[in-house]
């Protein structure tokens, strides 16, 4: 037991640092990378001098909140998929599978449409009440007649697509706000310091409740009857996930559109790598969000460069090919 504990605590010590160093340089990359080149050298002597310039105003205000942004949603998108696949012991489990994402882009997209004046500061609001729509759709639907994890799966893959093709409807016999239809497919290329004011106190609260509630989440992959036994409140650890996965998720719909399977792919990578302890998952989960995203939005000023690509694209080009894996492995699981 010694020997397993401390393994364990060194492979987290060991992905904490390959993880570090991945985020430090994807983060270098993020601000150096784009049609403008910025030289360091000139950022850091104008920086420090004061001076204005087309090269810093360049980084300050376009480079350095887009990489803080995809760092954030990043690591929201993992750990709301964490706590869904913790919850449900479903390994199919995320916030794009569990209709979340689609539920708050459809809602968000609806206010843009309906109420104009509201402000993108409250969009955020409304991408909650999407996310919980959503999610609750799917598991309305799933839960008649015998609820699997198989069948909430592919519910929730019906739901999407069907919320999803509601809110491109929308779009495109409303042109007027065809514009949304990039931010739609995941984007944070136009990321200002007002996303980052506007996505942070609701991603710090969000993430510190998923960590407060790491301990029970390990205790519930021994079942319900076990978690009961240990004196887990299995009702008010579910009700405190789902607030966070909707915090989360909305969120991060709210100022980058939805960026998918994010959620599914990262938890099952942090639990190959330190163990089935939610205390190590959620966390190198966060820092394994903010990693991917960080290098797929490098990745997607490159595809058709220079012109710009929506984050969205590259990780669904890598999780569509994961999710198949994950249903062909996991299929027997899942019944």
């Amino acid at each position: 037991m010694m020997t397993m504990r401390r393994t364990n605590k060194r492979s987290l010590v060991q992905t904490c640092i390959c993880l570090t160093v991945l985020l430090a340089i994807g983060l270098w990359l993020s601000l150096f990378t784009g049609v403008a080149a910025i030289p360091l050298q000139t950022v850091l002597k104008q920086w420090s001098l004061a001076e204005p310039s087309k090269e810093l105003l360049i980084f300050q205000t376009i480079r350095l909140p887009r990489a803080v942004l995809g760092a954030l949603i990043g690591a929201n998108l993992a750990v709301a998929g964490a706590l869904m696949q913790a919850i449900t012991r479903n390994p199919l489990a995320s916030p794009q599978v569990f209709g979340v994402n689609a539920g708050a882009s459809l809602v968000v997209v609806l206010a843009i449409l309906f109420l104009p004046s509201i402000g993108s500061a409250n969009l955020i609001y409304f991408a909650f009440a999407g996310a919980i729509l959503g999610g609750f759709t799917v598991l309305g639907f799933a839960s008649s007649r015998g609820m699997t994890n198989l069948k909430i799966a592919l519910v929730g893959m019906a739901v999407h697509l069907l919320l999803t093709s509601i809110t491109k409807g929308l779009i495109i016999y409303n042109e007027h706000i065809s514009d949304v239809m990039f931010w739609l497919s995941g984007s944070i290329s136009g990321a200002t310091w007002a996303d980052v004011r506007m996505i942070l106190p609701w991603s710090v609260l969000g993430l510190a409740l998923a960590a407060g509630l790491a301990g029970s989440l390990s205790v519930f992959r021994l079942g319900e009857e076990v978690a009961m036994g240990l004196g887990q409140k299995i009702v008010v650890v579910r009700l405190l996930a789902c607030a966070a996965i909707v915090i989360l998720g909305g969120a991060s719909v709210a100022v980058a559109g939805a960026v998918g399977f994010i959620g599914l792919m990262i938890p099952h990578i942090a639990r190959k790598l330190v163990g089935t302890d939610y205390r190590a998952v959620i966390f190198v989960s966060a820092w394994g969000g903010a990693v991917l995203v960080t290098y797929s939005d490098v990745v997607a000023r490159l595809i058709s460069f220079p012109f710009e690509s929506p984050v969205g694209i590259v990780t669904a080009l890598l999780g569509t090919p994961f999710f198949l894996y994950l249903a062909r492995k996991k299929g027997r699981e899942l019944v």
